[in-house]
């Protein structure tokens, strides 16, 4: 594996659902494979569960880390092409990029989206630099469109919870509100994971939210929030700001701020009994309320968890292939 972006790129979903599991048994069983190997991670943008699983991931597998904060300790990067750099951004990507390659065998790129140029958000710009220039395998440690290791480690923790193998669990994503304009990463990776995963999935949100159809694929579409939520086994709650997709001018704005929306404990009662999903940070009383992420049905930590053993799995099998 050369990359990780979406899905396709981990293989056969199955095996990967089995390989995580058994790291899970023994995270030092591979350790072999990352001896005199080094991991850089670098972030754009500020991280807690994916810098600390990340490093965690890889200290595991028995690698050296070096972790660059961009915006702490490095010069002030240029992303574009063609600029005159007469700014306060000293160093251009095109020449940091192989530089950085030079001192790692592989690299985690975190670069969240600008939210104001669609297309260049969607082109994943800044990570395709990085695939390109590096000359190393390249991973996404969140990037402006997806957050793959976090959907993964969402597929491994409703996994381990649905104890009904003979049939499939409903999972809704729901749009919450949110104080902040958001990126679409998190709901965009998750409705794509769950569309190659067994389960019946719906996505509910209000009208005007809809992500981009690449991700969306199959799912059921309901405007209808406790429509959606009845009989539903798995929660996941994530607030995005609007996608344009219905209407390009509003691509990066907060135009719903209906609180209606936040989850309670009256839209849990609608479910079978549903386990409480979500990436965090949450927004206490704009996401979720405290009695539902504080409930014995909240599996918000065990799912943190798991990004530990999404990363092994995702590290591992590049390891397999240096």
């Amino acid at each position: 594996m050369k990359s990780f972006i979406n899905v396709q790129d981990i293989g056969p979903l199955e095996k990967a659902m089995a390989e995580a599991f058994e790291i899970k048994n023994d995270r030092f069983k591979y350790q072999h494979l990352g001896k005199n190997k080094t991991l850089m991670m670098i972030f754009f943008n500020n991280s807690l569960r994916t810098r600390l699983s990340t490093q965690k991931a890889a200290m595991n597998l028995g690698m050296n880390v070096i972790v660059l904060d961009v915006n702490a300790g490095a010069w002030k990067l240029e992303t574009e092409r063609g600029v005159i750099m007469d700014g306060d951004k000293s160093e251009h990507l095109l020449e940091a990029i192989p530089v950085m390659g030079c001192y790692c065998d592989m690299i985690g790129v975190r670069s969240f989206a600008g939210l104001s140029d669609r297309e260049y958000d969607y082109a994943e710009t800044v990570l395709q630099q990085f695939i390109k220039y590096s000359g190393k395998p390249v991973f996404a440690m969140e990037t402006a469109t997806v957050h793959p290791l976090q959907a993964f480690a969402d597929l491994i923790t409703i996994k381990e919870y649905w104890k009904n193998a003979q049939q499939r669990p409903k999972v809704v994503l729901t749009w919450a509100p949110h104080c902040r304009a958001l990126p679409q990463a998190v709901p965009n990776s998750f409705a794509e994971w769950m569309n190659a995963a067994d389960v019946d999935f719906v996505v509910t949100h209000p009208k005007g939210y809809e992500l981009d159809p690449k991700f969306v694929g199959n799912a059921r579409v309901e405007y209808d929030q406790k429509k959606a939520f009845e009989g539903a086994d798995f929660i996941y709650a994530k607030n995005w700001s609007n996608p344009g997709v219905t209407n390009p001018a509003d691509y990066g704005k907060i135009t719903c701020k209906d609180m209606s929306w936040t989850v309670d404990t009256e839209h849990m009662s609608w479910t079978n009994d549903a386990k409480f999903m979500h990436c965090l940070p949450v927004r206490r009383g704009l996401i979720v309320t405290d009695d539902v992420i504080e409930s014995k049905n909240s599996i918000v930590i065990p799912e943190a968890a798991n990004r530990e053993i999404s990363c092994s799995v995702v590290i591992k099998r590049m390891l397999e292939a240096l």
